[in-house]
């Protein structure tokens, strides 16, 4: 016992010094991984436009966005969740400030051997501020608003990742129609061919196997009628969930794919660190994290509490509220910390480690944003080239199947050949339609992760 005595002032001193480390500082850009002066992907680097969703053209596009962004539910326990952190802020700083407790009430008793009862009214009160001499409890209030600020910047991101999820969803449905249109024109150029090879068949023109090769084909493109349609109503309905209303499957906007915006918004890689919102969240956490280590560490020093309690009690009231009748005390008091089971140096062992592992979440988180942004402007060139090529192919089976009809009604060429026009007609349509989906996506992919307003 004596021994741990004499440590005392040892575990003290080194208490407190490690109570007075100064803190790093961290930087949004200096913490931030090394990035290019520009981006790696040949593009122009425009300026990134706070009202992205003109760039498409479409006023229903940007009207279906904007009533997600008011109705849409899950946006709005986002929010909530805003005013919770600042709530949390606001008791955090309570700390800060004196605290004032009054009790008044009537006590009514037994007098034991007397005859009579007796009764008395109190007021007592109690009075208890500890001075933030070191900044201790300032710190734990700043780091609660700087979780309020991740939180606000964590509301923002879900507000550009719902837009950019309802765009998507609207480009989706767009194509699933447009689909659906040239799968039921190719169906009915099939129905044509049928009944031409089934009036051929009954004046003994054609072989009974010919129109039973364009029944199937004609049998496969109902089947790939209805799964287009299909997909237009699961795309129908999980649009209207994300616009906050009930999926009934009658939203009636989304007919024609938009057009895709000219120009390629990329801006310089090191404006991402302060334009996207996640890592606007995971700085602020850290800075958190570095208050909460702060506050952690000056925990060891001395605390300097004032303290005051009194009150009355009388019989009558108009004792009750003679301030003569008051008494009341006063104490001015220190309590230095001196052996907590290692429950204090634990909790900054505990604050040091969650400060390394936010600092390389937002490393982590940085680099794979700059990964986004150079992903969606490579990949623009290349669905580009696709589109084009996919664009001329539709124009070629078209011309090759008109060629196709005429050949076979002069005996120059198999069914087989016609049937193969007809379904490479239909996948170069479709092929076509889905690299303009795919073009428009990534689009709005290369917005979200540039962190484009609206």
């Amino acid at each position: 016992m004596q021994s741990d005595l004499k440590r005392f002032p040892v575990v003290l001193l080194c208490a407190l010094s490690t109570a007075c480390q100064s803190l790093v500082e961290h930087g949004r850009h200096r913490d931030a991984p090394p990035a290019p002066e520009q981006w790696a992907a040949a593009t122009p680097s425009d300026a990134v436009q706070n009202h992205w969703l003109e760039d498409f053209a479409d006023p229903l596009l940007a009207a279906t966005v904007q009533s997600a962004l008011s109705n849409n539910f899950d946006l709005k326990a986002a929010s909530a969740r805003i005013e919770a952190a600042r709530a949390e802020m606001r008791i955090a700083g309570a700390g800060r400030w004196p605290q004032l407790a009054l009790a008044a009430g009537y006590r009514r008793g037994d007098p034991g051997e007397l005859d009579e009862e007796t009764g008395a009214f109190e007021a007592l009160f109690n009075l208890s501020w500890e001075l933030d001499v070191w900044g201790r409890i300032r710190a734990q209030q700043e780091a609660a608003g700087q979780e309020a600020e991740a939180t606000l910047a964590d509301w923002q991101a879900a507000r550009l990742s719902l837009a950019a999820r309802t765009a998507q969803n609207y480009v989706e449905l767009a194509e699933a129609r447009e689909q659906v249109k040239v799968a039921e024109q190719s169906m009915r150029d099939r129905g044509t061919l049928v009944e031409l090879l089934r009036g051929r068949f009954r004046r003994g023109l054609t072989h009974a196997l010919d129109l039973r090769l364009a029944l199937t084909d004609l049998a496969n493109a109902e089947a790939q009628l209805a799964e287009q349609r299909n997909r237009v109503q699961i795309l129908t309905r999980s649009l209207e969930v994300l616009l906050g209303g009930y999926p009934e499957g009658r939203f009636k906007n989304a007919e024609t794919l938009p057009p895709l915006p000219h120009g390629v918004p990329a801006g310089l890689p090191s404006e991402l660190l302060d334009r996207r919102p996640d890592l606007n969240a995971a700085f602020a956490r850290l800075s958190a994290f570095d208050n909460r280590l702060e506050s952690a560490r000056k925990a060891l020093l001395p605390r300097f509490t004032l303290t005051a309690n009194g009150g009355s009690i009388s019989s009558s009231l108009t004792d009750w509220a003679d301030p003569r009748a008051a008494a009341w005390n006063f104490a001015l008091g220190l309590l230095q910390p001196i052996f907590t089971g290692g429950r204090l140096l634990g909790d900054i062992d505990l604050q040091q480690a969650r400060v390394e592992e936010a600092l390389n979440g937002y490393k982590a988180a940085a680099l794979n944003a700059f990964r986004e942004v150079e992903q969606s402007l490579t990949a623009e060139g290349r669905l580009r080239e696709q589109e084009q090529a996919l664009r001329e192919a539709v124009r070629q089976t078209d011309a090759s199947r008109k060629l196709a009809v005429y050949s076979y009604q002069h005996g120059l060429i198999e069914i087989l050949t016609l049937l193969d026009s007809y379904r490479s007609t239909l996948n170069a349509q479709s092929a076509h339609l889905t690299a303009r989906r795919q073009l428009l996506n990534n689009r709005i992919e290369l917005y979200l992760a540039l962190g484009g307003g609206f």
